[in-house]
């Protein structure tokens, strides 16, 4: 259902022609990227989702399903460069963020920058590093550069972290603070392939089908679409609605939900920025400029999973947060 649009006729028809134009290049960028990646269209779309509104993406899948094929596909559809970093409990900050070598020929200290200077960046397996490591990691996220050595370095634009844990694995792992967590834009959860998506990973696979991978967008290109995403029109209805979906997070009885003992915390005021940032992106993907509830709807499980905190007596139920959510979101009607 459309909002009643309060900006003007003629500037809501200017976003929406600049969306359309959006809108196009960004389907030649996933059909590239679905000739690489089999059976993950949605997960394709959010990962795009946050890069168009700068935000970084927490995944969770069991290890095999092509996450680091993801993002070198990602990386090559974009023109920039990737990296790949395997958390391991013996890393240190300085392996990320980078440090300060001795030249013994100069006689001087050199700045030796990290992997955390490239584009788009696999931080594998999270949970794994321990917690002075996570902690460098998402403060750069957050502040978009990094100290070392008492020098600040500005990262590249654009900036994307896709970090992934494992849900089936706790021995030797770190669980990440949920402040922590509030840092990512997305949880996306990554689920195995369908029997017949199975056969195409096979053959694509196993034989000598070479796949190669055109660059649709460039750096320049990226950073336009990120500005214009803040241009997006969200009418105060559409704010109303967001705000209405938090609230009820943390004041479920204000909205007649039987809650209290399944949600310990609410959700932060990160969620409603990432829900209308997130929104926008998924208006000028189909094309419009303006926002309408059914894209808050889209992205509301991918923003707001990781942010709310269940009880126990939850956990022992078998009641998880996309239960919670899908439960808020039919209570809370639409405008």
């Amino acid at each position: 259902m459309e909002q009643n649009l309060t900006l003007s006729d003629k500037k809501i028809k200017e976003l929406t022609e600049i969306s359309l134009k959006y809108s196009q290049i960004i389907s030649k960028v996933i059909d590239e990227a679905q000739k690489n990646i089999v059976g993950q269209n949605d997960i394709i779309k959010k990962i795009i989702i946050s890069i168009i509104s700068d935000g970084h993406v927490l995944l969770e899948s069991v290890p095999g399903l092509a996450k680091t094929l993801m993002i070198k596909t990602m990386a090559e559809i974009f023109s920039v460069n990737n990296v790949r970093i395997q958390f391991t409990p013996d890393l240190l900050p300085a392996d990320i963020l980078g440090t300060k070598i001795y030249k013994s020929n100069s006689g001087t200290f050199e700045i030796q920058k990290g992997p955390i200077f490239h584009n788009f960046i696999l931080a594998d397996e999270i949970n794994r590093a321990p917690p002075k490591v996570q902690s460098a990691l998402l403060e750069a996220m957050q502040e978009k550069q990094v100290s070392i050595h008492g020098e600040t370095f500005q990262l590249n634009k654009p900036f994307l972290v896709l970090a992934t844990q494992n849900p089936i694995e706790n021995e030797g792992t770190y669980k990440l603070p949920e402040a922590q967590v509030d840092r990512f834009a997305l949880k996306i959860l990554i689920t195995y392939p369908t029997k017949e998506q199975e056969i195409k990973i096979i053959e694509r696979n196993t034989g000598n089908l070479e796949i190669k991978i055109n660059p649709i967008l460039q750096s320049k290109e990226i950073l336009e679409m990120q500005k214009f995403n803040a241009e997006i029109y969200a009418d105060n209805i559409i704010l109303k609605y967001v705000a209405s979906i938090i609230d009820a997070t943390r004041n479920p009885d204000k909205y007649n939900l039987d809650l209290n003992n399944i949600i310990e915390f609410g959700a932060s005021p990160r969620a409603s920025i990432w829900l209308i940032r997130a929104a926008k992106a998924n208006a000028m993907i189909n094309g419009r400029g303006y926002v309408i509830p059914e894209d808050i709807k889209e992205i509301a499980h991918e923003v707001l999973r990781h942010r709310l905190i269940l009880t126990f007596e939850a956990e022992a139920d078998e009641i998880n947060t996309d239960k919670v959510i899908d439960i808020i979101l039919e209570k809370i009607s639409s405008p």
